[in-house]
C-alpha cells in the first residue's frame, strides 16, 4: 500500500491517476444522471484532502486550452451576435454579481462574519481567482483566502449540478426551446414574400429562365401557384397568364418585379403537391467555402433557396454567398427533393484532426501576455484578465476573423472538441486537488456557517439570474445556463452545458456574459469593503 502512495509523488502518475478515476466517477449514471468530465473534479478534491497537489502549471494550461477552444468557436458569432442581444448576457453577468455582493452584505450580518472573510466567502462561490485577488489586496487579510477556499468547491459543484439538473426538473426540450428563442434577427437585407398573379401578355407561355428575372438581382421565384396546383420553380417552369408567383427578396426588388407583369395577391401557400420550404443546417465539410451557385441546387436537385440564416441574422439569398458551418439554408421544393437536399449539407465524412499547433501555440502565447496586462481602476487598485480572459478576448477575435497572419482559427469541429475536453480535465484535475487541500479543517476550525454563508452566495445569484434571463429577457434556457457560467465565472459549469447540446450557443453566451463578470468581480470585492 505503501508503495502505490509513493506512486502517487509521482506528478505525472498523480495527474493520469485523478483523469482516471474522475472519468470512472463521470461515467457513473443514477437515473440518467451523471458528473460527466466533473467527475474528476471531485476525484481531485478528494486526492487533494490527503495532501496531494497537482502543478498549478498543469492547471493554468488546462485553462488557457479550454478558453481558447470556447473562444475559437464561439468568435465567428459572438461580434455578429453582440450588436443585437449580445448585451443582455453582459447584462445577466453585471446583475449575477450585484446580486452576489448584496447577498454577502446580508450573509456576513447574520452570521457576524468579518469583511476579509466575507469578501473572501463571496469570490469563492462567484470561482473567481482575479476576484480574490482584488479582495486580497484591498482588505490585506489572508482571511480571504479561507473564505474563497471554503466556498469555491460548493461553488464549483454547485454550478454543475444546476446546469445538468435543471432542464430535467423542467422537463423542457433544450433545441425546441433554442428554436423558439432565437429566431434569426431581421434587418435591411432580411428577405420578404409577396405574390405576384401574372397579368402582363409577354410573360404568357415563356419559361422562368427566358424571363431572366435575375435583373431583379435579389428577387428567386420559389414556386408558381397555377388554379389549385403548386409547382416547383425551375428554370425551365413555363409561366401562363393567370399563375401566381411566390417570390422571395428585398421589398425595393419585388416592387419592381410586381410593376412589370402583375399584381399582389393575397400568399397562400397550402397545397396538396408535397411542395413546401424546410430550413436546412450546412454541416458537411466538403460543403463549407462553396458557393450557393457552384452546388447547383436548383438544377442538380430541383430545389431553390430563398433566404440564408448566418449567427442569429436573416438575409437574402445570393449565389456568390460562401457557406459557413452552421449556416441555415431555407429551401422551397417536394418533400423527397428536400430530403435528398438534406442528407447533402449533413452528410459527414471522417476526417483527421487539423489542430495547428504553431497556430494553437501563439494564440496562447499571446493571450497570456494579453491577461497580464495590468488594467487600473481609478480609486480601486489594478486588475489583469489573467489566464482566462487574456487567451479569451484574443481568440474571440481571431475566431471571427478565422485567420490572421500566420494564425489559423478555423479547426474543424473535431479538433476544437479535442483541446477543449483535454483542457477542461486538466484544469479540473489542478483545480480540485487545490480546493480540496485543508477543507475540512478549515470547516472544522470556522464552522459550518461558513459553508452555509457560500452556499447562499452561490445559490441565490444564480437562481436569480436565471430568473431575469427567461422571465424578463425571454432568453432560451441553453442560452440562459450559457451566460449564467459566464456570470459564475464558472468553467466546469460551461463544460457541463456544452455537454447538453452540439451547439456553440453555450460557450457564446459564456464569452458574452464572462468580461463583464471578471471585472464587476474585482470592483465589487474592493467595494465591498465599505459595506462590511
Amino acid at each position: 500500500m505503501e508503495g502505490i502512495l509513493g506512486l502517487l509523488e509521482e506528478p505525472l502518475i498523480l495527474l493520469f491517476a485523478i483523469l482516471f478515476v474522475g472519468s470512472a466517477i463521470g461515467e457513473i449514471k443514477i437515473r440518467g444522471l451523471s458528473l460527466g468530465t466533473s467527475g474528476v473534479l471531485l476525484a481531485a478534491m478528494i486526492f487533494g484532502h490527503f495532501g496531494y497537489q497537482v502543478s498549478p502549471v498543469i492547471q493554468q494550461l488546462g485553462l488557457g486550452m479550454f478558453i481558447v477552444a470556447v473562444g475559437l468557436s464561439a468568435g465567428p458569432r459572438f461580434f455578429r451576435m453582440m450588436k443585437t442581444s449580445g448585451m443582455v448576457f453582459g447584462i445577466i453577468g453585471l446583475a449575477i454579481t450585484v446580486i452576489a455582493a448584496v447577498t454577502t452584505i446580508v450573509v456576513s450580518k447574520l452570521f457576524h462574519l468579518s469583511p476579509a472573510l466575507s469578501i473572501g466567502i463571496m469570490t469563492g462561490a462567484l470561482t473567481s481567482t482575479p476576484g480574490l485577488a482584488a479582495a486580497l489586496e484591498a482588505t490585506g487579510d489572508p482571511l480571504a483566502s479561507v473564505g474563497y477556499g471554503i466556498a469555491y468547491p460548493f461553488g464549483v459543484l454547485a454550478v454543475v449540478l444546476f446546469v445538468q439538473l435543471l432542464p430535467r426538473l423542467l422537463k423542457v426540450d433544450l433545441a425546441e426551446d433554442l428554436k423558439k428563442k432565437s429566431g434569426p434577427v431581421r434587418n435591411d437585407e432580411s428577405p420578404e414574400v409577396m405574390t405576384i398573379e401574372v397579368t402582363a401578355p409577354l410573360i404568357n407561355k415563356r419559361t422562368l429562365k427566358e424571363l431572366k428575372f435575375n435583373r431583379y438581382h435579389s428577387v428567386v421565384i420559389s414556386r408558381v401557384i397555377r388554379g389549385d396546383r403548386n409547382i416547383i420553380a425551375l428554370n425551365d417552369t413555363v409561366i401562363l397568364k393567370g399563375d401566381r408567383l411566390v417570390a422571395v427578396g428585398l421589398q425595393k426588388d419585388l416592387n419592381m418585379l410586381c410593376k412589370d407583369i402583375g399584381r399582389e395577391v393575397e400568399t397562400n401557400t397550402e397545397n396538396h403537391d408535397n411542395v413546401t420550404l424546410r430550413k436546412v443546417t450546412v454541416d458537411a465539410l466538403e460543403l463549407i467555402g462553396k458557393t450557393i451557385k457552384e452546388l447547383q441546387l436548383r438544377r442538380t436537385y430541383g430545389v431553390t433557396v430563398t433566404r440564408i440564416e448566418r449567427g442569429g441574422f436573416e438575409f437574402n439569398q445570393n449565389p456568390k454567398w460562401r457557406l459557413e458551418r452552421g449556416d441555415v439554408l431555407t429551401l422551397v421544393s417536394s418533400q423527397d427533393r428536400l430530403n435528398d437536399v438534406e442528407k447533402l449539407f449533413s452528410r459527414k465524412k471522417l476526417t483527421i484532426t487539423n489542430i495547428h499547433i504553431l497556430s494553437l501555440s501563439l494564440i496562447l502565447l499571446l493571450g497570456v501576455l494579453v491577461g497580464m496586462v495590468p488594467i487600473h481602476l481609478p480609486g480601486l487598485g489594478t486588475i489583469t484578465f489573467g489566464v482566462a480572459g487574456g487567451p479569451l478576448f484574443l481568440a474571440l477575435i481571431i475566431g471571427h476573423f478565422g485567420k490572421l497572419g500566420p494564425i489559423h482559427a478555423r479547426y474543424y469541429q473535431p479538433s476544437n472538441q479535442v483541446i477543449r475536453d483535454i483542457g477542461l480535465v486538466l484544469f479540473l484535475a489542478g483545480a480540485g486537488t487545490t480546493a480540496g487541500q485543508g477543507i475540512v479543517k478549515v470547516i472544522q476550525q470556522e464552522g459550518f456557517s461558513l459553508l452555509i454563508g457560500g452556499a447562499i452566495i452561490t445559490i441565490v445569484p444564480m437562481l436569480a439570474g436565471y430568473l431575469l434571463a427567461r422571465k424578463w429577457l425571454r432568453l432560451s434556457v441553453i442560452h440562459s445556463l450559457g451566460a449564467i457560467c459566464g456570470g459564475m465565472t464558472s468553467t466546469p459549469g460551461l463544460g457541463a452545458a456544452n455537454q447538453l447540446m452540439d451547439t456553440e450557443d453555450p460557450s457564446i453566451a459564456y464569452a458574452a456574459a464572462y468580461p463583464f463578470a471578471l471585472i464587476s468581480v474585482a470592483i465589487a470585492s474592493q467595494v465591498l469593503v465599505f459595506f462590511l
